[in-house]
């Protein structure tokens, strides 16, 4: 049975037991909002596997000496949130190709030379989420993903690789837009606009990745862009709400939000850590 740490997240670095049970963290500020204990202490009973996974709140200067700490204590894997995940990819000594396409990371783990190992599984979380869970068909599909941050840069190369018709990257400012649209062209059929240049497409799926809900806006596009698409906000639970509720009532065939991605990518981090891959649908049911 795997064991949970409660309470408060712990500061600066994991508190280490004395127990023989393998220790893993999720990093970030704040963090005391995370799914991520329950996520992977679920996994972690549903496949027998022994370890123990806690919270830690993590001053904004103090990451990477945070993590150095936490290898050399003998923590076996990290996750990493906001703000970490671009510092998580400069600690990284080495990198897989999504972690480079991103140049983020929220996954780390030591290999069997001791060196820190970052990989990004947010895109295919993502990508999971919507042709597994979702059961959604990508290829040959018109895609529009709003944002063009770091959540967007995370996904973009496992949304190319489905072979779209198109994917439009749409943001408040095009040139955001079209920097992150030049790097990822050599993956597919990729352009960019601003909000209020977006050809008016039959979109299949609309991906927000902007932070507008949080503010309790949505973004600045035409409600028309929405009819008929399939649309998804990649936050979760109540801060999701205004975008989704704004989309069916511009005609969305259907809404989600990204409580899927966020226990899919957390699969992919435990199965990297472990060689283990958890039964997703069963947390995200419980969890909605």
């Amino acid at each position: 049975m795997a064991l949970l740490t409660g309470g408060k997240p712990t500061r600066g670095k994991p508190k280490m037991s004395k127990q023989t049970l393998q220790q893993y963290a999720v990093m970030g500020n704040p963090v005391e909002h995370s799914l991520s204990p329950k996520i992977h202490a679920t996994f972690a009973q549903q496949t027998g596997e022994q370890l123990q996974y806690q919270a830690t709140l993590v001053a904004n200067d103090k990451f990477a000496e945070a993590v150095t700490q936490f290898f050399a204590d003998g923590g076996k894997g990290l996750n990493v949130t906001v703000p970490f995940k671009e510092q998580a990819f400069a600690l990284a000594q080495v990198r897989d190709q999504r972690a480079s396409a991103a140049k983020a990371v929220n996954t780390l783990w030591l290999d069997a030379d001791g060196r820190i190992n970052g990989s990004n599984t947010d895109g295919l979380g993502l990508l999971k989420d919507l042709t597994q869970n979702h059961q959604l068909e990508l290829t040959r599909k018109n895609i529009l993903v709003l944002g063009a941050g770091g959540a967007v840069r995370g996904v973009l190369k496992e949304l190319l690789g489905q072979q779209p018709t198109q994917l439009i990257i749409s943001n408040r400012t095009a040139e955001k837009a079209q920097t992150l649209a030049a790097e990822f062209q050599h993956l597919g059929p990729i352009t960019a606009h601003a909000f209020a240049e977006i050809p008016s497409l039959d979109f299949d799926l609309v991906v927000n990745g902007t932070s507008a809900s949080l503010h309790g806006k949505v973004p600045a596009i035409s409600g028309d862009l929405l009819k008929g698409a399939f649309c998804y906000d990649m936050m979760y639970g109540s801060n999701a709400k205004i975008f989704l509720d704004w989309a069916l009532q511009n005609g969305a065939s259907a809404v989600t939000d990204g409580l899927g991605m966020l226990v899919e990518q957390a699969a992919e981090a435990f199965n990297i850590w472990r060689d283990v891959r958890p039964n997703t649908t069963v947390i995200i049911d419980q969890l909605r």
